[in-house]
């Protein structure tokens, strides 16, 4: 572009200086001398009044028109854009449109790229993970039809573990149902105000017999007025977050080991904290396992159980009461999974009747 405003500047002064000089030329008495300095005064004047023109004012502007076709072309990243638009500089203006429209398509196509990634990973991930279970009901089926059906020992095992089978894809299909109307929307929240105590209470009943095979004692650390622990979310949803929550805590800590809940009151918000005492989860891993079907041990995961959407569904759940959860942990040590939900004001919350310590002691 220099060179291009350059020569085009040298042509306008030589094509002024040679008609100043052809006019002055045609003036009578006009000597030589005066024609030479005028055409010299006409040659610089013009350009150096041109290539400020040219160069600042088009050739500037174009370049940077072509910079960001070049980018584009590349795939490389644009810069950040700076200023306002100036209408009064119609080049200007127009490189700064073409700016704002490249960076829209360019975050449309990375954000194209990232969902034709995600979408090759999840397949691969639900092809995985509907296989399993299938091929292994598939293979005590056709077990039992090459014969084993007339052992009745035999038959009654293998249709116990193709029902277990089903059930695990049954399981896997709801899970991914839910999560499917959680991301698209589909599923609207219930707003209504609860105590989060009974539901708490409600998931430990739930999960009494899972803690008991491990002896792991279940515990719930409650606030002086527990009786005013009340929130403002979808009491269903809720309710699965924290079974999701609090198994995966059983599921993943040492035998005899220790779970733990806990309540925090804000001035509008009541956190809520589940700490197992289990093998803890590297740093590294803490940023994906709210991803579909991201195990940190993959082969000991597979032994535990498990869809591995239990956390995505947590996270979408949270993330529509307008909150997130949070994650500690230490390695060796246990991990500490916590989320907030808006309180009910106290002056509206009515007195309620205690209730038992809520403690789930599985020791023998």
């Amino acid at each position: 572009m220099q060179l291009k405003s350059r020569s085009v500047t040298l042509i306008l002064g030589f094509s002024v200086a040679i008609t100043v000089a052809a006019f002055l030329y045609l003036i009578p008495e006009t000597g030589l001398l005066t024609i030479l300095v005028a055409s010299s005064v006409a040659f610089g004047a013009t350009v150096l009044f041109s290539f400020i023109a040219l160069e600042f004012l088009i050739f500037r502007e174009v370049q940077k028109i072509y910079s960001i076709i070049e980018r584009l072309k590349e795939g490389s990243n644009l810069p950040a854009s700076k200023g306002k638009l100036d209408f009064n500089h119609p080049f200007r203006s127009i490189n700064k449109e073409l700016f704002s429209f490249a960076s829209l398509k360019q975050r449309e196509i990375e954000d194209l790229k990232k969902m034709e990634a995600f979408r090759r990973e999840f397949v691969a991930d639900v092809s995985h993970e509907l296989k399993t279970p299938i091929f292994s009901a598939q293979g005590f089926i056709h077990t039992l039809l090459d014969g084993a059906v007339e052992d009745k020992n035999v038959r009654i095992k293998f249709l116990r573990r193709a029902a277990k089978s089903m059930d695990r894809l049954d399981r896997l299909v709801q899970d991914l149902l839910t999560l499917s109307r959680l991301e698209t929307g589909a599923t609207k929240m219930n707003m209504e105000a609860f105590s989060i105590i009974e539901v708490v209470r409600e998931v430990i009943e739930q999960l009494e017999e899972k803690a008991e095979r491990k002896k792991i004692k279940v515990l719930v650390q409650l606030p002086a007025d527990s009786d005013r622990l009340m929130v403002i979310a979808d009491q269903q949803r809720i309710y699965q977050v924290v079974l999701n929550l609090v198994s995966n805590a059983i599921k993943y800590s040492n035998e005899e080991g220790i779970v733990e809940l806990g309540f925090e009151k804000g001035k509008t918000e009541i956190t809520i904290f589940i700490k197992d005492s289990g093998l803890g989860i590297p740093p590294e891993d803490i940023k994906r396992i709210f991803e579909r079907f991201y195990r940190v041990e993959k082969s000991r995961s597979k032994e535990r159980g498990g869809t591995g959407l239990g956390l995505a569904i947590v996270k979408h759940i949270i993330e529509a009461h307008q909150s997130k959860v949070s994650v500690s942990s230490i390695v060796g040590k246990g991990s500490i999974f916590s989320f907030k939900l808006k309180r009910v004001p106290e002056k509206v919350i009515p007195v309620m009747l205690e209730d038992e310590p809520l403690e789930l002691d599985t020791d023998d």
